[in-house]
């Protein structure tokens, strides 16, 4: 296999370096599938790595990209042919193993998704670790007994990746939605996308006492923090938080009296260590009956492997709306 190009992420004398290399099929971290990398996609955590404004990689160098599509060029997995159209969200990408910023990537089978029939590759990077990630909380809410006829759910963090599909998502599943978003300027979107509501964030009242008037049936959180805290506060009997993000804050000041008296479920969301026949099932649902209906607004950019590196300050200064699409293989 001749030489191919990757976007590297290296760290020299504590300082973070980031750039196109020319790698081999050896430099890559050990997998037994072999995949020609077609697409991937930005998200907030690759933006941190790729700029060292966090700490995600855990070993050096490793190419950047928690998220790949592509197609099977060799593989020691019978259940993986070659030909075959596969994904790759979270599991290590550009934290322990080598991402998806690369003409070729060689991950362990295990980690592997063949795309679901019917999406492309495209579509699958639209949908992304952050429309796995929404499509994960809704899953888990409802094995938890969540269902459209209790209520509205909120929605934090609405324009961002993980925030607008879980809009479409829910929307399409029969929900009505309360977005909040702190960019007034995106009512149309979030409308467009499902929204039945919107709630500014420097207009929420978030009160202080243990409970206040209950609102919300359940809520998908990638806030944290105060957000978080106030969403306990004001969940319906029953109601499941699914705890996504920490953008506002690591923190969470609460008691435990809606846990008890109102019966409210916290639920961690986990998208990269999902085990393996979980994230299977919910891809087989992103496939199916979570398969969000407006794509073509929520990932309408899509870039260049050539402009990759300009792009990561946007999500830095959190002025993305949706999500961004990286072709790293031209004409495909």
């Amino acid at each position: 296999m001749d030489n191919f190009r990757a976007f590297r992420i290296d760290e020299q004398d504590g300082k973070i370096i980031a750039g196109f290399q020319e790698l081999n099929i050896d430099d890559l971290t050990e997998g037994n599938v072999v995949v020609r990398v077609t697409h991937s996609t930005i998200n907030y955590k690759d933006a941190l790595a790729a700029t060292g404004k966090g700490r995600i990689l855990r070993r050096y160098p490793l190419n950047g990209g928690i998220d790949l599509a592509g197609v099977v060029v060799s593989s020691e997995d019978a259940d993986f042919q070659p030909g075959t159209d596969v994904l790759v969200t979270g599991c290590g990408l550009s934290e322990t193993v080598d991402g998806g910023y690369s003409e070729y990537a060689r991950i362990d089978s295990k980690s592997v998704v063949a795309i679901p029939e019917g999406m492309t590759r495209a579509e699958a990077m639209q949908i992304g670790t952050a429309g796995y990630t929404a499509a994960l909380a809704i899953h888990r809410m409802e094995q938890n007994s969540q269902m459209p006829d209790q209520g509205p759910i909120v929605v934090t963090g609405a324009t961002g990746g993980v925030g607008s599909v879980a809009i479409d998502m829910l929307a399409g599943r029969g929900y009505e939605v309360t977005a909040v978003t702190g960019k007034a300027a995106e009512e149309d979107y979030l409308r467009k996308i499902g929204a039945q509501q919107i709630l500014l964030r420097d207009e929420i009242d978030f009160g202080k006492r243990p409970m206040e008037k209950a609102l919300w049936a359940g809520a998908i959180d990638n806030l944290g923090g105060d957000y978080l805290a106030w969403l306990t506060r004001t969940m319906k009997y029953g109601g499941n938080i699914a705890s996504i993000g920490l953008a506002a804050s690591h923190e969470l000041n609460t008691t435990v009296m809606p846990f008890i008296l109102r019966a409210v479920c916290l639920l961690g969301i986990n998208s990269v260590d999902t085990p393996h026949d979980l994230r299977r099932a919910v891809w087989r649902r992103i496939g199916g009956d979570l398969k969000p209906q407006h794509l073509d607004t929520i990932g309408s950019r899509t870039i260049s492997f050539d402009e990759l590196p300009d792009a990561f300050q946007a999500y830095i200064d959190g002025t993305v709306t949706g999500r961004i699409v990286v072709r790293i293989v031209e004409n495909e």
